[in-house]
């Protein structure tokens, strides 16, 4: 016999509890504790104290009276059994029981299980990253003009004028469904685009379910169909896994095949590869490459390999005004490398972005973008210059909406 004094709380509350137990009172192979009670005691505001009294004393009510001013509500038992996790029994607030080590092997594959990888997403995105650093290039003189008749409908006027393209004007139209699966995605989508010649280009894009997203491209030339793709992607919870066919025939027996698959293997690497067969009247062959990328807090490495070549992006963001990028190149059938060194500078507070490049065969680009804010209205300027063959391009475009 010994009395276990309780922890005092803030407010006065005062507890003791004295435990007996018999000889025989161990700890069994089952994990159940043997105790008698033989004497309780509670001091707390406008609840009698029972001091020398066992437990058959006390009535049922009393009892309840007591516990219940005594101790908060106990925990509910485990499902499956009335004795909730075996070892363990309720106790007053302040008091502790001796640690039991667990039985349940559930409870410790999940105590060791990795965390959740993240979805590495697609493999065509796997080098985005770096290529939105460097400048497009620009030529001639380009008018867009952008008006919203909806939420979900958006036309664009384009008038193009060039001395080494066709000049002319393009009509294009966004539709938005309304099947909202994210804060800023949307399904259906449609896109399309036709010139004054005739000639379309039209995508379609529509999330199937939660992990299935379609994608069918359409493109004309004067009325003649001229290349058309259907893309299948399911997203997992760590993986990607796509399927592309282009310009199938039955008939003549030709058509292209792609598949990519990308897994996150730690949540920075991601590994995956991509397999492209294609066969037409004469000629048949497939071509595979491998895909690695890992992504830091600041920066993403990608790396692929294969029997066409190899292709390496480096990007890293230094702050929120400075992007840099890194590209590399190299091509075994024409039997020549390139390396380009891209950056991306964001002045917010003047609303310019410039972004500049240059190549390791003597190609220099830049482009600037300027918001006149608060019109709806961006000047864009663009020069780019070869050394080696001594040819310089520039040009100017105005967007509106």
């Amino acid at each position: 016999m010994r009395a276990i004094p309780a922890a005092r709380p803030a407010n006065g509350l005062r507890r003791w509890m004295r435990i007996s137990q018999s000889p025989l009172a161990s700890w069994g192979q089952g994990g159940r504790l043997s105790t008698a009670v033989t004497d309780v005691a509670v001091n707390f505001a406008g609840v009698q104290s029972y001091r020398g009294a066992e437990p058959s004393a006390l009535s049922q009510a009393q009892m309840g009276s007591v516990l219940a001013a005594a101790s908060p509500s106990p925990a509910p038992a485990a499902a499956g059994g009335s004795h909730g996790v075996p070892g363990l029994v309720s106790v007053p607030p302040g008091f502790t029981m001796p640690s039991v080590p667990s039985t349940s092997g559930s409870e410790q594959q999940t105590a060791g299980a990795d965390p959740q990888l993240p979805n590495p997403g697609t493999y065509e995105e796997c080098h985005r990253k770096c290529k939105e650093v460097f400048p497009l290039p620009m030529e001639g003189v380009r008018l867009v003009v952008n008006k919203g008749l909806s939420n979900h409908f958006q036309v664009c006027h384009t008038v193009t004028l060039s001395t080494l393209a066709d000049s002319g004007y393009r009509f294009g139209s966004t539709y938005v469904g309304t099947k909202q699966t994210g804060p800023a995605e949307s399904f259906p989508v449609m896109v399309g685009d036709m010139d004054n010649t005739g000639s379309l280009n039209s995508q379609i894009i529509h999330q199937l379910t939660s992990a299935v997203r379609s994608k069918i491209a359409i493109q004309t030339q004067q009325h003649k169909f001229v290349n058309w793709q259907c893309d299948m992607e399911w997203r997992g919870e760590d993986f990607t896994a796509a399927v592309t066919l282009g310009n199938p025939d039955v008939l003549v027996g030709s058509g292209i095949l792609v598949g990519h698959y990308l897994q996150s293997i730690t949540p920075a690497l991601a590994m995956g590869g991509e397999v492209v067969y294609h066969r037409r009247p004469g000629e048949e062959g497939a071509v595979t490459s491998l895909l690695g990328r890992y992504t830091g807090d600041n920066s993403v490495a990608t790396l692929t390999l294969g029997g066409a070549g190899a292709h390496a992006t480096y990007y890293h963001k230094a702050n929120d005004q400075l992007q840099i990028g890194v590209e590399f190149e190299a091509n075994t059938r024409m039997q020549d490398t390139a390396t380009s060194f891209g950056y991306q500078l964001d002045v917010p507070k003047a609303n310019l972005l410039f972004k500049g490049t240059v190549d390791s065969n003597w190609v220099v680009g830049a482009t600037l973008e300027k918001k006149l804010l608060p019109l709806p209205l961006t000047l864009a300027l663009g020069a780019s210059l070869n050394h080696r063959k001594n040819k310089f391009q520039c040009g100017f475009g105005v967007t509106i909406g």
